[in-house]
């Protein structure tokens, strides 16, 4: 069943963010701007990303800035996977505000409600683009949890804001300035409206390299072999 709202916020006082990033330009201009807002803002991050911000707030981070595995209670997975895709992640981000059996499960499984996902997404089309790319190389730049936090933060734009590219982190910290540390359900929209037309071209990228590569030169990438072999 479908959830049909009828009412929702429409200033919402960012508390909560998660931030992952693959390209770390202006990082320093949004933490600062963050904490400059609202200095008792919690930042759930990962990996290179959680190291990043660490070096830009500095010493006595550890009440502005957690580590998503803590968060989660799950390790990622070797090679950097599977490090948001969880279900406490994902109610934060898609529970909704005037709805009860979220906030249930909200208490029973110790979930945060999240305001703000920041992410942008591992570069396949300046990975395709180098010369002698293999489509090995190519298949390992396919961001999975990127996408997947950001379009269901910008589902529930009801609640959530989502930044997908640096260049929007200037007039995002103004948005937050003006509103004194809130999003407006305007702006939200808006916010969404540019992740899902962003989250379509990185999928229409891969679907279109994928379209130019033979099945004949994949099976010559791998060494293969057959259950029996093993």
């Amino acid at each position: 069943m479908i959830n049909v709202v009828s009412q929702a916020e429409d200033k919402v006082l960012l508390q909560r963010a998660l931030i992952s990033t693959a390209d770390k330009t202006g990082l320093d201009l949004l933490i600062e701007g963050l904490l400059a807002v609202n200095p008792d803002i919690v930042m759930y991050s990962t990996g290179g990303t959680f190291s990043r911000i660490a070096e830009i707030i500095g010493s006595g981070y550890e009440g502005s800035l957690k580590q998503v595995s803590d968060y989660t209670g799950h390790p990622e997975m070797q090679g950097g996977l599977v490090k948001t895709l969880d279900h406490k992640i994902y109610l934060g981000l898609l529970a909704e505000s005037f709805n009860q059996a979220h906030a249930r499960d909200l208490s029973t499984t110790g979930a945060e409600r999240l305001d703000l996902v920041v992410v942008n997404l591992y570069p396949f089309e300046k990975t395709v683009a180098a010369a002698d790319i293999t489509t090995e190389h190519a298949r390992g730049q396919i961001d999975i949890g990127g996408p997947c936090m950001l379009r269901a933060a910008a589902k529930n734009y009801l609640r959530v804001a989502a930044l997908c590219e640096p260049a929007d982190y200037q007039g995002f910290l103004a948005v937050l300035r003006e509103g004194h540390g809130t999003t407006s359900l305007q702006d939200r929209f808006m916010l969404a409206r540019k992740v899902f037309s962003h989250t379509a071209a990185y999928d229409a990228a891969i679907a279109s390299y994928l379209a130019k590569q033979s099945p004949g030169d994949i099976a010559r990438t791998y060494q293969l072999s057959n259950p029996e072999e093993q």
